[in-house]
C-alpha cells in the first residue's frame, strides 16, 4: 500500500495531473499562410505544450522545417476548459499571450498582445 502511495505522490509531482488533461492529443490547426499542422499536445514541466508533428499544404503533407517546434508554450489548466500559456506563431516567428478554451473535440486558441486585449484566434479540431 505504501508503494501503491509513493508512487502516486511521485507521478503527481512529476506533471502526472496534466497526463489526464482532456486538451491533450492530436489536434489540426486551421489553414495559415496556406498550410495547416498537426499539433501534439502533451505533457511538459507540468504543464501543456504543443509540437508540430506533422504539416501539410495544398499538395498534401510535406516537411517543413517547423516539424518538431513547440507552437503551444507551458498552457496551464484554469479550470472549465480555460487555459493560459503562450503560442508561437511560425509564419513571423513571435510569441504571443497564449488563451485556449476546450469544448468537446474544439480547441480555441488565441494568441494576443497588449496585456491579452488584442487577440487572433483559430479553431482547431481533435484528429482521431
Amino acid at each position: 500500500m505504501k508503494r501503491i502511495a509513493l508512487a502516486l505522490a511521485a507521478l503527481a509531482l512529476s506533471g502526472g495531473a496534466a497526463l489526464a488533461d482532456p486538451v491533450l492529443g492530436m489536434w489540426q490547426t486551421e489553414v495559415d499562410d496556406g498550410s495547416y499542422a498537426h499539433i501534439d499536445m502533451k505533457p511538459c514541466s507540468g504543464k501543456i505544450c504543443g509540437v508540430i508533428a506533422r504539416t501539410f499544404n495544398a499538395s498534401g503533407e510535406y516537411q517543413s522545417p517547423n516539424v518538431g517546434k513547440t507552437l503551444v508554450i507551458g498552457m496551464v489548466p484554469n479550470g472549465g476548459g480555460k487555459y493560459s500559456g503562450k503560442v508561437w506563431r511560425p509564419s513571423n516567428d513571435k510569441i504571443y499571450i497564449g488563451k485556449m478554451d476546450l469544448n468537446g473535440d474544439r480547441l480555441k486558441l488565441r494568441g494576443c498582445v497588449a496585456g491579452g486585449l488584442l487577440c487572433s484566434s483559430q479553431t482547431w479540431a481533435r484528429v482521431n
